[in-house]
């Protein structure tokens, strides 16, 4: 989970100005959480405690209002209204990374990151992104091989995977759609040789740079067995008390502290 985390601060300052290279330094005095650290927290919190998902969105919503959310979102939070909106934004798998992490089999991982999905992104491409993220984390910690996890997800998916980030990045631009986010992420983490090398490819793409950064790098954490503690010491040192306190709860419950 931390290790999205780390690729939503990373690239937060990137997301209006991209940039297309992997040299630049990893921790700018501006980086900062987006929403997508908030909701990613916000759902580690749900599983931890059982709130209802829904519900404590709107509720760190309330507590974070400034963060980068789409205007749908804002729009639906504000509201007392909790019935989904059809959004299939890649807001679903920026924030579905604790699903890969808390629960043991795939079948499982599969219906809790449509159940956490739905009830915002209750379009198919929304589903279909969050579960493709939640589930390359959760055969990444079981040990499988980046051609088998490519292989999942193109026959379960259909996403097209082929294109190496060097093709990818020269025309990738902004798209806030799951199906032009999560694929481009995980095929950074594909391309990648390390953790760190997996955000800064991530970021390198362009595009909405904060939350391909923090797909990519939920799954890279659970790829590469974790976040080194130089990168994992300044994600805690940029997260208020809140969101610092759940995601240590959760890290050590779920990810071996």
């Amino acid at each position: 989970m931390i290790g999205a985390l780390a690729g939503d601060i990373i690239g937060s300052v990137y997301e209006w100005d991209n940039i297309k290279t992997k040299d630049f330094p990893l921790f700018s005095p501006r980086c900062t959480f987006t929403d997508d650290t908030v909701l990613t927290v916000a759902l580690a919190d749900s599983i931890l405690s059982g709130v209802p998902f829904a519900r404590n969105m709107k509720t760190f919503y309330r507590l974070y209002p400034d963060r980068g959310y789409g205007s749908s979102f804002h729009t639906w939070a504000r509201s007392s209204d909790m019935s989904p909106y059809q959004s299939w934004g890649n807001g679903a798998a920026m924030r579905i990374s604790p699903v890969g992490y808390a629960y043991g089999d795939l079948e499982q991982v599969l219906r809790k990151a449509k159940e956490f999905t739905e009830v915002t992104h209750n379009h198919p491409e929304g589903i279909k992104g969050a579960q493709a993220t939640a589930a390359s984390i959760l055969l990444a910690r079981k040990g499988k091989t980046k051609d088998e996890i490519r292989s999942f997800v193109e026959s379960e998916f259909g996403y097209d995977l082929s294109a190496h980030v060097d093709e990818i990045r020269p025309t990738y631009t902004f798209d806030e759609s799951s199906q032009g986010t999560v694929p481009q992420a995980i095929r950074a983490w594909f391309d990648s040789t390390d953790f760190e090398d997996a955000i800064r490819t991530a970021v390198s793409l362009g595009g909405d740079s904060d939350t391909v950064a923090c797909i990519t790098g939920g799954i890279a954490q659970a790829g590469y067995g974790g976040v080194p503690e130089h990168i994992s010491a300044r994600v805690y040192e940029t997260l208020d008390g809140r969101l610092r306190a759940t995601t240590q709860q959760f890290m050590t419950r779920f990810c071996g502290g």
